[in-house]
């Protein structure tokens, strides 16, 4: 990383990667010389796409926005946090029950890595329900997603119904 640079990572499981998360991130990208999606290893946790294919998928999304780079991370984010050298950490609000949550971790985080800032996004009007959990579930039952997550992410599940559906 170059000196002088404002780094934020913008943290999640991205399971499925949807508009809400990609409307965030632009804006993001906006405020800083440089943001890094930082995709959560959970593997206490089922996900629909493995992290390896949620990385490879976010990078599909964002070739538009040339400071913004994609990583996997397992482990304290504060710690993958300083590592990198990162000065905040870029979380999206779509409604005050998100705040509760958000704003209890931001203040663990603070506390593990002094310094290192959180900054809450409100997303776009148009996103507010979108959730990964609510497109995971209409992904679930058959349903259209295409409103909901990119292109790019569209196909890749559709592979996955596709592969499910057979006998």
């Amino acid at each position: 990383m170059a000196e002088n640079k404002n780094l934020a990572l913008y943290p999640g499981s991205f399971d499925p990667f949807t508009y809400g998360h990609l409307d965030i991130l632009t804006r993001a990208s906006r405020l800083f010389d440089e943001v890094e999606v930082t995709v959560a290893v959970n593997t206490s946790k089922k996900h629909l796409l493995s992290v390896e294919e949620r990385c490879d998928l976010i990078r599909e999304c964002v070739t538009h926005l040339p400071n913004v780079s994609v990583a996997s991370f397992e482990g304290l984010l504060v710690d993958h946090a300083r590592d990198r050298g990162a000065l905040a950490l870029v979380r999206g609000l779509r409604q005050v029950s998100d705040f509760d949550f958000e704003f209890r971790m931001a203040f663990a985080n603070r506390r593990l890595a002094e310094g290192l800032e959180t900054v809450f996004l409100m997303t776009s009007e148009k996103h507010a329900l979108i959730a990964a959990s609510i497109v995971r579930e209409i992904h679930h039952w058959g349903g259209d997603i295409s409103s909901f997550v990119p292109e790019p992410v569209l196909r890749a599940l559709s592979k996955t119904s596709q592969a499910d559906s057979q006998p």
